[in-house]
């Protein structure tokens, strides 16, 4: 399974602003330390934002802040907010399918399982588990990164 750009941002934003515990981040800021368009992770933040997940905090002194303690904030629902489909192959697609086996196939009874079991797995981590450091050390961390771009 590959996750797309999108969705790998918006891991990023989520570890990044949850880490910034006492503070305000820029979209800006975040894009500079990952080394990603602003203007992708200004999109990214809106939706994150739409769905409940960051706070966006408008004029000069504003930013993103998380809305949710990331203990309840599951990789798994991250993944599936961000990805477009999960349709690993054409007979998962009822209107496309064109396979000739499809009547017949176990193969996509078992890709079936093996998606529910990626995501049931993604569902068990919060996104602070991901934040192994303690906050204030992982948000130093950030800092000190550069990228060049």
């Amino acid at each position: 399974m590959r996750l797309t750009d999108y969705t790998d941002y918006a891991l990023r934003v989520l570890m990044y602003v949850g880490a910034q515990k006492d503070r305000l981040v820029t979209i800006q800021e975040i894009a500079i330390n990952h080394g990603i368009s602003k203007n992708h992770l200004t999109k990214v933040v809106h939706r994150l934002g739409l769905a409940g997940l960051v706070e966006t905090v408008r004029g000069r002194t504003g930013g993103v802040r998380l809305a949710r303690d990331p203990e309840t904030i599951t990789i798994g629902s991250v993944v599936r907010l961000t990805e477009p489909d999960f349709t690993i192959v054409e007979c998962f697609d009822e209107e496309k399918n064109t396979c000739a086996l499809a009547p017949i196939c176990v193969l996509k009874h078992a890709l079936g399982r093996a998606t529910s079991a990626y995501l049931q797995e993604l569902d068990r981590i919060s996104l602070a588990s991901v934040l192994p450091l303690p906050r204030s050390r992982l948000a130093d961390g950030f800092a000190e990164l550069t990228f060049s771009g």
